[in-house]
Order: C-alpha cells, then sequence, then structure tokens
C-alpha cells in the first residue's frame, strides 16, 4: 500500500481555514501596520517623567500606551498564525519573530510606567481617578498594581526587563522550529506483514490519530518512532528547556519572588497552596488511574497493556462524526447557556471562520484558541470526524468563547484573562456536550467511543498534566539550587513520576516515557501545566450547577466568562460558584473520573 502523505498548505481547502484576513488584507497591510507601531513608540516615551503632571498627563499616557499595544497585538497575532498553519514557511516564521520583537519593543518602551505611578503614590492617584471620570476604569489595576508593588523594580531595572525579553524567549521559539519543522520520524508500519505493509507518516498533526489506531501495529510503531525522534535530539531539546527554566528563575528573582513557583501564581493572587494541594490529592487517587489501566487492559483482551494501548479504540468503528455535525451537537449541548452563546458560537465555526480545521504538512502540532483585543479568535487544529475531534472542537470553542465575551465586555486594560481560568471554560464545554451526548446517543457503540474520549481527556488533563507539574516544580527547584541539569536526568526523572502514576498495571520503557518532558511545549510556559487539572475540576463543578438547573447558575457562569481580569482568577469562580482554594472540586472530580471508569468496566464487564 502507498505511504500516506500529508497535503501542502496550498493544497487545503479554503473553507478549512481561518479568516487571517480579517485581521489584514495582505501581507503588504501587516507591513504598513508594523511600521505604524514602530513610529508610534517614540511619542509613548514621551511621557517617561511627565506622569506626575497631574490625571489628565497620565490618561493621555495611557490611551497612547493602549493604542500602541492594540495595533503591536494584531502584528504578532497575524504573524503567529501564519506560522502555526506551516511551520516550514520562513516568510511567515520571519514575520512572527518580527512581531515578537516589536511586542517587546513596545513593552520597553512603556516601561517606565508602573514605575513612575508608583513614585507618585497611591493616595495620591486615587484621588485622581476619583477627579477624572476616563481613568475611572483604572481602579482594579491600581489596586492590583499596590499589591504588586514591591515585585516591580525601578524604572531602568524594568526597562531593562522588557529589553531582555525578546532574546529570553528564543527557548520557546527555538523549541518550536526544532520539533515542528526540523524533527523528522520513521514513519508508523501497518500490521498486515510481508513487503505490502503500509507505511503511514508520523507527524506533528497525524500523530493522534495514528495512536488512537486500531491496528496495533500502527500504535506501537507510531508512539515509538515519535519517541525516538524527540531521543534523537534529547541532548539539543534538554540545552533548550534548561534555558527555559533558568529564564524562568531570572525573572523570578529580578523580581523579588522567593521561587519561580511564586512568580507564576503571585500574579494572579493565587496562593501556592493551591498547587501543592492539586499534587497531594492527585497521589492520593492514583489507584482510581492503576484500576483503570486495568479494566482497559481486560477489555482489550491483552495480557501486558503498553503506553500505545492507552487510547487504542475500545470499539471495531469510531463513530464518524463530520465538522458540521459536531458543530450542531455542540451547540446542542450548550443551549442552556442561552441563544445568544449558541449563535455566536454556531457562526463563528460556519460563516465567520474561526477554525483551522485541515491536516497539512508543516502545520504545528496540538490546538489553540488565539487571537488579540480587536480581532476575531482563531482555533488551530486537526479535526479528524470523529469524537476526540468533536471533543477537541468543543475544548477551544470554550477557550474562543470566553475570549469573544470578555473582549465585548471589558476594556482593554481587562481583556484578558489569566491561564487559571482559561482551562475552566474549556473544559466547561466538554462537560456539557458530553453530558448531552450521554444523554441522547444512546448506541451502545457510540457510548463506549465518549467514555474513551472521556477517558482520554481526563488522561491527559489528570494523569499527564499533573505528573508533568510535579517534574516541572523538581526542575525548576533544580535550576533555583543551581544543581547539574541534563537530559539524562531530565528523563530519570520524568521516567520515575510516570512509573509511580502507571504502577504495575502497564509495561515501562524507560526511555521512551520519560522523554515525555520533550514532547510538551508547555513546559516553556512557567507552571502551566496544573492549570489543566485545576480548570477540570472548576468546569465539572460549574457544569454540575448549571445542568442541575440552580437558580442563576448559567447567568453566573456567564458573567464569570465577561470578568476577564476586572476581577482576581479565585474570586471570579468563587462568585460563578466553585471554590478552588480549597481541595474538594479537585476531590469531586476524582469522584467523577471513578464513576466513569465504574460505567467503563460495566459496559466491558
Amino acid at each position: 500500500m502507498p505511504k500516506t502523505i500529508l497535503p501542502a498548505r496550498n493544497e487545503v481547502p479554503f473553507e478549512e481555514t481561518w479568516n487571517i484576513e480579517s485581521i489584514f488584507s495582505t501581507v503588504e497591510d501587516w507591513q504598513t501596520a508594523y511600521e505604524e507601531v514602530k513610529a508610534k513608540l517614540p511619542s509613548l516615551r514621551e511621557f517617561e517623567g511627565t506622569l506626575e503632571q497631574g490625571p489628565k498627563t497620565l490618561l493621555a499616557c495611557l490611551t497612547k500606551m493602549e493604542e500602541t499595544l492594540r495595533l503591536a497585538q494584531k502584528v504578532i497575532v497575524y504573524g503567529m498564525l501564519a506560522s502555526s498553519v506551516d511551520v516550514s514557511n520562513q516568510d511567515a516564521a520571519a514575520r512572527s519573530g518580527q512581531g515578537r520583537s516589536l511586542m517587546a519593543q513596545a513593552s520597553t518602551a512603556a516601561a517606565f510606567v508602573e514605575p513612575e505611578l508608583m513614585a507618585i503614590g497611591f493616595e495620591t492617584l486615587f484621588a485622581w481617578l476619583d477627579g477624572e471620570p476616563d481613568l475611572a476604569i483604572y481602579r482594579q489595576y491600581l489596586e492590583d498594581l499596590e499589591r504588586k508593588k514591591k515585585h516591580v523594580r525601578s524604572s531602568e531595572v524594568e526597562e531593562v526587563l522588557a529589553m531582555a525579553m525578546d532574546p529570553l524567549n528564543t527557548s520557546f521559539s527555538t523549541y518550536n522550529a526544532l520539533t515542528n519543522a526540523d524533527l523528522e520520524f520513521e514513519p508508523a508500519c501497518g500490521g498486515d506483514g510481508g513487503d505490502s505493509r503500509s507505511e503511514m507518516e508520523v507527524g506533528q498533526s497525524s500523530i493522534r490519530g495514528l495512536i488512537t489506531h486500531d491496528d496495533r501495529e500502527v500504535r506501537r510503531t507510531a508512539w515509538e518512532n515519535y519517541a525516538d525522534g524527540y531521543l534523537a535530539f534529547k541532548n539539543t531539546l534538554a540545552g533548550v528547556q534548561t534555558g527555559a527554566f533558568k529564564q524562568d528563575v531570572f525573572n523570578a528573582r529580578a523580581r523579588r519572588y522567593d521561587s519561580s513557583l511564586e512568580a507564576s501564581l503571585f500574579p494572579n493572587n493565587i496562593p501556592t497552596e493551591v498547587f501543592h494541594n492539586l499534587i497531594e490529592v492527585f497521589k492520593e487517587n492514583l489507584p482510581t488511574w492503576h484500576r483503570y489501566w486495568r479494566v482497559r487492559r481486560e477489555a482489550l483482551g491483552y495480557d501486558q497493556l503498553h503506553v500505545y494501548d492507552i487510547k487504542a479504540p475500545l470499539v471495531e468503528a469510531q463513530p464518524q462524526i463530520p465538522y458540521r455535525q459536531a458543530v450542531d451537537w455542540i451547540c446542542e449541548g450548550m443551549a442552556p447557556l442561552g441563544e445568544e452563546y449558541v449563535e455566536t458560537l454556531r457562526k463563528g465555526c460556519l460563516e465567520n471562520r474561526w477554525v483551522d480545521r485541515s491536516r497539512n504538512k508543516g502545520k504545528r502540532k496540538g490546538a489553540f484558541s488565539g487571537g488579540g483585543y480587536d480581532t476575531q479568535p482563531f482555533i488551530l487544529m486537526s479535526y479528524a470526524d470523529d469524537v476526540f475531534s468533536l471533543s477537541t472542537l468543543a475544548h477551544e470553542l470554550g477557550h474562543s468563547l470566553h475570549s469573544y465575551l470578555t473582549r465585548k465586555n471589558q476594556p482593554f486594560v481587562y481583556g484578558r484573562y489569566s491561564l487559571f481560568v482559561a482551562e475552566v471554560a474549556s473544559n466547561f464545554n466538554q462537560a456539557m456536550v458530553r453530558d448531552y451526548l450521554f444523554r441522547t446517543q444512546d448506541d451502545p457503540t457510540f457510548q463506549l467511543a465518549l467514555i474513551e474520549e472521556t477517558m482520554s481527556n481526563f488522561h491527559r488533563y489528570f494523569f499527564i498534566m499533573p505528573t508533568l507539574a510535579r517534574y516541572e516544580l523538581e526542575m525548576h527547584q533544580r535550576a533555583e539550587q543551581g544543581a547539574p541539569i541534563n537530559a539524562q536526568s531530565m528523563t530519570d526523572l520524568t521516567a520515575d513520576l510516570f512509573e509511580e502514576g502507571y504502577g504495575e498495571e502497564i509495561a515501562f520503557d524507560h526511555d521512551r516515557i520519560g522523554i515525555t518532558w520533550a514532547q510538551f511545549g508547555h513546559m516553556y510556559m512557567n507552571f502551566y501545566v496544573y492549570q489543566y487539572a485545576t480548570g477540570i475540576s472548576g468546569a465539572h463543578a460549574l457544569a454540575d450547577r448549571v445542568l442541575a438547573g440552580e437558580p442563576n447558575a448559567a447567568e453566573d457562569y456567564l458573567d464569570f466568562l465577561k470578568a476577564g481580569s476586572s476581577a482576581y482568577p479565585l474570586d471570579a469562580l468563587k462568585a460563578a460558584g466553585v471554590d478552588l482554594t480549597t481541595p474538594e472540586p479537585v476531590e469531586k472530580a476524582f469522584a467523577s473520573l471513578a464513576e466513569v471508569v465504574d460505567r467503563l468496566e460495566e459496559l466491558v464487564g
């Protein structure tokens, strides 16, 4: 059989691509905007040393800063999107790099603002707000700045930190280029034997489909060859990631935090206990995962379960779910949130081209929802007509509607939300849609496929991510202590953590499991991954409220989506009905996970 080939980007149907032209119609328009931002920077710098002159000067400065940053945001988003769908496109990669550099320049130009505000004094600033109505929207911003004042440095130091942002961020851009463009993998092979064995291309946009393939030999060779591709560059990847860890430590120390963990959590007013509570509950509930591995092994009829069997299909024929059917079901699942939410979602998917769903060569791995304050949401994924793709689409639409409602209801200063609440919105959509499908699609095969998807999602968010969070904590601590870090120590630590999680139920391949640390770009985001687990916990708690018909539950949730950064994450979640400062939501989410394992055991027993 012939080797399968992913299409080139220019061969992808137009309707499967996102509407990047809604940002800039042409590359020339992008270039014009790029030059316009550069031209604005000197006029922003002219305000340096003048803010003490009074509220009108401050308002003029903040207005100029917003105007500059909003346009810079469009420039960086356009470059990032174009590069993401084809990382081999060198022109797009160059524009993406230019956009990042430009944003760093804009941040440098604005670096004087917060130190000068602190020098003026908050008593004076709040008095200015009372006397200048157009400044009133900045109250929450100033209150938060007052809270963070011990971590804001002098104008000179802030300028240096802003200037350092661009070169320090090269760790992630290097990782992205290496893993999405330069890294090559041996093809996966079908199990039909002989000279006619089929070969299937292993790439970042195809690996998920290969490790869920019904042919065990395809899964094995795909998983092993994918891991081996990373192992071949383990020393380079370790050097790049070590640089990222040291970047986090540098930033924490420059801003006088006690640790990288505190530096990550403090800006959103999240106590470190939230992180540690999650890790402790996760470790206590590992036996639930051990039971799941056993049930899955028995359902598949294997003597031994391997990592490449974790997502092996339990049904002979996966339900086929075309893109438009997925959109319809997602809309029906989200109906409790009201007509406006549903229609915005539907039009985004079917008319406004929010979603780049093609599977093409050079497309970066994974899925994300991106955009800026003045753009529509943009979703990158590789849609594969199955229940997993439906769930991924629901997940990313949760992010996109969160962004859409935040930008629609908040001024620019509060027009972004924290990573901590981001995964609540995405997992909320998945929980709602799963509930709808469990109730309406009663075919046993579909039900089993839906359980598979549910467990696959929990596996990523409630197993992989907490395990990587444990790895991330240990590696940051080693970097903070000046301990030696190399590819072998990274691989050994990751292998040890996964061995604890897999228990006796899964055959262990030390190096291929251990290289998992290199397969996640999240490691370049300073304690991002734990938020997947807190997010799924908060999401299920809020979905339960809505599905139970609790008074004002849907309205409370929509208010949460509209809040942006006008409220601290934990406060916004408490107002919506869940308290993540306690272990209870995480414990309840594990109880829900155990119920799904019970359901699976009953179906396949």
